[in-house]
């Protein structure tokens, strides 16, 4: 097997990665920037690689009204022949009752390569409450298209919990919206009440659904729901959730609050690779969400007996990922 070689971190001061590596060969990179006014793009034909190319703005936030303000968490998704991005955003810096004012809003890119042509505005994805949500993911299974994304319940306590529609199409949800997972365990608790930023991986004839909970500082920390693919997807019975984090601050490492990943494939193809963000230091002046260090970093999943992932734990910093 290739040897997967990616230097930590990544890439300095993005939150919220998301990388995606196509049939064209190329990985696509996006993430949250520190600034949180505008979308970036990268592509390289290397996970390393994204690290050296200059980031293309391919859409910038408004001067006003709902995608005015702290634009969170794009992700790039190739669907049905097209490019589309989900974001969220808000329309305030502001914050009422301890919530953030964001939806979630997708772009549209019909070019070959999405750091070239344009970004059409596909409008806010509306969900059963207008309240606070973001985190949007989209995946496919047995011809289904799904939605899994964060939001606020108004008539549960916290600040988000996990959902899951059926879509009509890439920005539009139909049927019924079903909750996945709520903040149950102290672990997720910490801070806030926080169940968000979902990604899906497919193996093993499992369908595997990751996310963050807790705060942002050194209690973020990763989740794991797993589902038979062969089950009813929509059915919360169908999900089951581990009781423990399955990926966490590391003190040896010197790694705090991981999460908010994503999943790829190494570029031989042979490695299931997991993109995410932490902070290599613990103490944070300020609220957190406005500490710009938090960095992208890779590493390989290994898999266990019984098919399931295991994350293992954040590799230190300047540590060249050198697995057999």
């Amino acid at each position: 097997m290739t040897k997967f070689n990616v230097n930590n971190p990544l890439i300095e001061q993005r939150a919220d990665p998301w990388v995606y590596k196509h049939e064209d060969g190329y990985y696509y990179f996006t993430a949250s920037v520190p600034e949180y006014d505008r979308i970036e793009l990268r592509r390289s034909e290397t996970i390393q690689g994204l690290a050296f190319v200059t980031p293309k703005t391919i859409w910038v936030k408004h001067d006003q009204g709902l995608m005015s303000a702290n634009i969170w968490a794009p992700e790039i998704h190739y669907i049905n022949g097209k490019w589309y991005v989900y974001y969220a955003a808000a329309r305030t810096t502001e914050t009422k009752d301890g919530l953030f004012d964001h939806r979630m809003f997708v772009l549209e890119n019909s070019s070959s390569n999405p750091l070239e042509g344009e970004w059409i505005e596909k409008g806010q994805i509306k969900t059963k409450w207008e309240s606070f949500a973001l985190d949007a993911t989209s995946f496919e299974h047995k011809g289904i298209r799904y939605l899994v994304w964060a939001q606020k319940d108004p008539q549960i306590p916290g600040n988000s919990n996990l959902y899951i529609s059926k879509m009509k199409n890439p920005w539009t949800l139909t049927g019924e919206q079903v909750c996945l997972t709520t903040p149950e365990y102290d672990w997720e608790r910490i801070g806030f009440l926080v169940n968000e930023g979902a990604a899906i991986l497919k193996k093993n004839g499992k369908i595997f659904l990751s996310y963050s909970a807790s705060a942002t500082d050194f209690n973020y920390c990763m989740g794991l729901l797993i589902a038979d693919e062969n089950s009813d997807l929509m059915n919360p019975k169908s999900w089951k959730k581990e009781p423990l984090p399955v990926f966490k601050t590391n003190e040896d490492n010197g790694q705090y609050g991981p999460g908010h990943n994503s999943f790829t494939i190494s570029e031989d193809g042979k490695q299931d690779v997991m993109v995410y963000h932490a902070r290599n230091y613990k103490e944070i002046e300020g609220d957190p969400l406005y500490d710009p260090n938090r960095h992208t970093r890779a590493q390989v999943i290994e898999w266990n007996r019984d098919g399931t992932p295991n994350f293992g734990v954040p590799v230190q910093d300047t540590n060249s990922l050198l697995n057999k």
